[in-house]
């Protein structure tokens, strides 16, 4: 069972051990404390945070993982266990072994899923997603017949307009996706660091030098949770990408989505989805547990509480 993952996202922290517990401390007063035994991930991007050896050493005795992220929150760096992690050493021996069939399939779940997540995204605007869902139900194993590129071309002009192009420039369309799509990385890659899989062996895409191809892979179902969020904030009269729209697209994994479980934030969905792809390389599952739509108002709400001074 994969324990907690514990986000250490506020500034000038310190990270130690005391009586079997993670101790959370800020100018030598304990902020928080959290069992050992339950932690799976400690995923540390806040500034200025320290870590005590002997909390990594008690953590690598239990098969925990920690993940150090850079200022884009973006994984740099993982303290492994080499001993003792019998989960995570046998489901990334299953990874690097899994055969094309089963990783061609994964992709065509992974894409079926995106393709419909952006459906309920149209729907959310007030269109129609009956295109795209005909689009969705063709894609086969492996898409081969590049589904994917097609349900992108209809879904871009209709979402932001027939002139709309996707690129990696700085109007606020594309500044708020990119920088959107950068937060949804770093999460994604750290959902699967804490599920025992190796972000570098991916099921599709390939990229020389790229060491989070699986999170490329995983992401795509929960791109459309940031495109609509890029929207409902350019509706509400957003022009440019600042501290503010940053702090709307960082509170991402926080959004809730509707799951086969209830409803739960995208992080939880992110751990839920990396944990099924695990048990699929070890034949321990045929379905992957997927997201399902954003609810409306936990977007409103974001898009709100960002906006506001």
């Amino acid at each position: 069972m994969i324990g907690r993952f514990v986000d250490i996202a506020s500034d000038g922290l310190h990270l130690s051990v005391t009586r079997g517990f993670m101790k959370l401390s800020r100018d030598r007063e304990t902020v928080g404390l959290v069992p050992l035994d339950d932690i799976a991930a400690v995923l540390v991007h806040g500034h200025g945070t320290t870590v005590s050896m002997n909390l990594g050493a008690q953590l690598a005795e239990r098969g925990g993982v920690m993940v150090l992220c850079d200022r884009r929150h973006q994984p740099i760096s993982w303290l492994l266990p080499v001993s003792g992690h019998y989960e995570q050493g046998r489901r990334m021996k299953a990874q690097a072994e899994a055969s094309l069939p089963r990783r061609k399939r994964i992709w065509r779940d992974l894409v079926k899923a995106k393709i419909r997540a952006q459906a309920r995204a149209l729907e959310h605007t007030g269109q129609t997603g009956a295109a795209l869902e005909s689009l969705a139900a063709r894609v086969k194993s492996g898409d081969p017949d590049n589904i994917e590129a097609q349900a992108a071309r209809r879904y871009w002009r209709a979402f932001f307009g027939p002139d709309f192009r996707r690129d990696h420039g700085a109007d606020p369309h594309n500044g708020l996706l990119n920088y959107g799509y950068t937060i949804l990385r770093a999460a994604t890659a750290r959902a699967i660091i804490g599920a025992g899989l190796h972000p570098s062996l991916s099921v599709h895409h390939k990229s020389a030098g790229d060491a989070l191809c699986l999170a490329d892979d995983v992401m795509e179902p929960f791109r459309p949770y940031v495109d609509l969020l890029a929207h409902q904030m350019i509706e509400s009269g957003c022009e440019n990408v600042g501290t503010t729209e940053k702090q709307t697209l960082g509170q991402l994994t926080a959004l809730d989505v509707e799951g086969p479980r209830g409803v739960m934030p995208v992080l939880t969905a992110l751990e839920r989805l990396t944990l099924s792809i695990a048990r699929i390389f070890l034949g321990e599952a045929k379905n992957l547990d997927l997201p399902g739509p954003p609810l409306s108002l936990s977007v409103a709400a974001l898009v709100k509480g960002g906006a506001a001074p």
